[in-house]
């Protein structure tokens, strides 16, 4: 059995503001070795369970947090940022199921987590056929496109709400409970590690029995995504398939998935990078 496995920063053990993530930060050496380790916790659970093989896709800022010399050895790692599918890199229809390890709600979602949606500085909304998503559902919808359920969430309280909201009876691995955006309820790293464990185990043995279905979103796919300055919407029009419906709105339109996240990552990528200006 082969698991997908994209892991995120915020969400993570023992994360609860934001320059616990900042690789300028004094403290960012302890939290991506945490990283690590809830990466492996979850190995070792699927492992336990049955599962044989596992990619690891780093899913945070730069891409390059998680310390490869402590991985565990049944795990292979894509790390660095230039990728066409971004935190789904690798992605495919061989994966039996996707695990989505240090997951934060989306931006404006309830109290959660340094909550955001893909990139923070950038984005204030992202929708996709009219409905509004953070990267669980955005990503969801990716491994949907390739026919793999996501078995596993594991974040705060409020990320997994959101799992659950979206995909249903979706296992989910509770490390923290949010008090607000830059203030949370940790669990220790021995309960944090030991629930995503035990979850990442049961969602194997879900997944075995079939309990999970891929998030499918028919075509044609709409993105919509609503930016935070207009200079960013202005220069996103450069792309002859965008469409601009508001001041700091961009539609993005393809007849499947997989081709409509692209251009969605396209242009964020245009519309981040010029916001200021393009020199």
């Amino acid at each position: 059995m082969r698991i997908f496995i994209s892991c995120d920063m915020e969400g993570v053990t023992g994360v609860a503001i934001g320059k616990h993530c900042n690789p300028s930060e004094s403290d960012y050496q302890r939290f991506r070795r945490l990283m690590t380790r809830d990466v492996n916790a979850a190995i070792e659970g699927a492992a336990s369970a049955g599962a044989t093989e596992f990619l690891v896709v780093d899913s945070h800022g730069p891409m390059t947090n998680i310390v490869i010399e402590d991985l565990d050895p049944r795990a292979e790692l894509i790390s660095g940022s230039n990728r066409h599918f971004c935190q789904m890199e690798g992605i495919d229809t061989g994966f039996d199921g996707a695990f989505f390890i240090g997951y934060h709600a989306r931006e404006g979602g309830e109290d959660g987590v340094i909550n955001h949606t893909v990139m923070g500085v950038a984005v204030t909304e992202l929708r996709c056929n009219g409905k509004v998503v953070g990267e669980t559902g955005l990503n969801a919808g990716l491994a949907g496109a390739f026919g793999v359920p996501v078995a596993l969430v594991a974040g705060d309280n409020v990320v997994a709400a959101e799992a659950r909201e979206i995909l249903g009876n979706v296992q989910t691995a509770v490390v923290k409970q949010a008090i607000n955006r830059h203030a949370a309820r940790l669990l220790s790293v021995r309960n944090a590690q030991d629930t995503i464990r035990e979850q990442a185990a049961e969602a194997v043995y879900r997944l075995k029995e079939g309990a999970f279905k891929a998030y499918s979103v028919p075509g044609p796919v709409t993105f919509e995504v609503v930016f935070k300055t207009t200079d960013a919407a202005h220069m996103a029009e450069l792309f002859p398939c965008n469409k601009r419906i508001g001041s700091k709105t961009i539609s993005i339109t393809a007849d499947d998935y997989a081709t409509a996240f692209k251009q969605l990552w396209g242009t964020l990528i245009l519309g981040a990078k010029t916001m200021g200006g393009v020199f």
